[in-house]
């Protein structure tokens, strides 16, 4: 089945529009999600929605609220939030353009893969994205859909370009006041030195494939377990778990540090990975 486009319209640079498509990068699919059971009968669990001394209501009597104080609210209704929506806009006009580095990681948010809607607009897409590759700028712009205003970033992406929704200045919370009791001691040479040998022994080009959920793996499991079994027994199982380095036994830094250079491969070996069964 064909990904559907999260959103079709044009990309403006200056007198210049490309007709274009945005795919969401990411999927969800591969999520266990699990719904809430009544035990004794097996089936699914609905909600009502009920209000604390007068019980279940009709979703007609239901508006929205924004809560100003304890208790106390500013009641609207659909109408009036609908007329303050942003009329969602068919053109991305690109207004700005950054270097890449400037742009915290924080403020990244979801990824969008960006592809020419048809032939004709692929000459000025490859443009853009070229341009965009040589100047190693990326672009700005705010994306209007669905009633909201969004801040995106623009940047190549293979034969594509990749486009990521940004959090706004007033949604990133500074980091500064939970570092604030953090001393200010310099670590000891010889500690810094281990430290990085041990990064530079396990340093190797980025590969997501080379890690695996394990805990999603786990539970998959269990429910085919679960699913093959004729009785719906709690099927519990041992599993070791790490040490969270808060025992009662003072840790020794610089002996920790050289076993574990020592113990380390070098960084040309690939770490071994159990096959999938096909």
């Amino acid at each position: 089945m064909a990904a559907r486009a999260y959103w079709q319209g044009q990309i403006r640079l200056a007198l210049v529009s490309i007709p274009v498509e945005l795919y969401s990068a990411t999927k969800t699919g591969s999520k266990i999600r699990f719904n809430q059971i009544h035990q004794p009968s097996g089936k699914r669990i609905s909600y009502e929605k009920v209000v604390p001394g007068i019980g279940p209501v009709d979703r007609g009597e239901i508006i929205r609220g924004y809560e100003v104080s304890k208790g106390s609210y500013v009641l609207l209704e659909d109408e009036e939030i609908d007329a303050v929506k942003i009329e969602s806009r068919r053109t991305l006009e690109l207004v700005q353009f950054v270097e890449a580095s400037e742009i915290d990681p924080l403020y990244f948010d979801r990824p969008y893969y960006v592809a020419p809607q048809d032939e004709l607009a692929e000459e000025a897409f490859i443009v853009l994205r070229e341009a965009l590759r040589r100047a190693k700028k990326v672009a700005l712009g705010q994306l209007s859909v669905r009633g909201s205003e969004k801040l995106v970033a623009i940047k190549p992406c293979g034969k594509g370009l990749l486009l990521e929704t940004l959090r706004y200045a007033d949604e990133v919370r500074e980091g500064q006041a939970f570092f604030d009791e953090i001393g200010d001691a310099k670590p000891k040479k010889e500690l810094l030195d281990l430290a990085t040998t041990l990064i530079d022994q396990k340093t190797a080009p980025f590969d997501a494939g080379e890690f695996e959920d394990r805990y999603a793996q786990a539970l998959r499991g269990l429910i085919e377990k679960k699913r093959k079994a004729k009785k719906g027994e709690a099927v519990i199982e041992d599993v070791d778990e790490p040490g969270d380095g808060r025992g009662g036994n003072v840790v020794d830094l610089m002996a920790a540090l050289k076993k574990s250079v020592g113990d380390e491969k070098p960084s040309g070996q690939k770490r071994s990975r159990s096959k999938k069964s096909a």
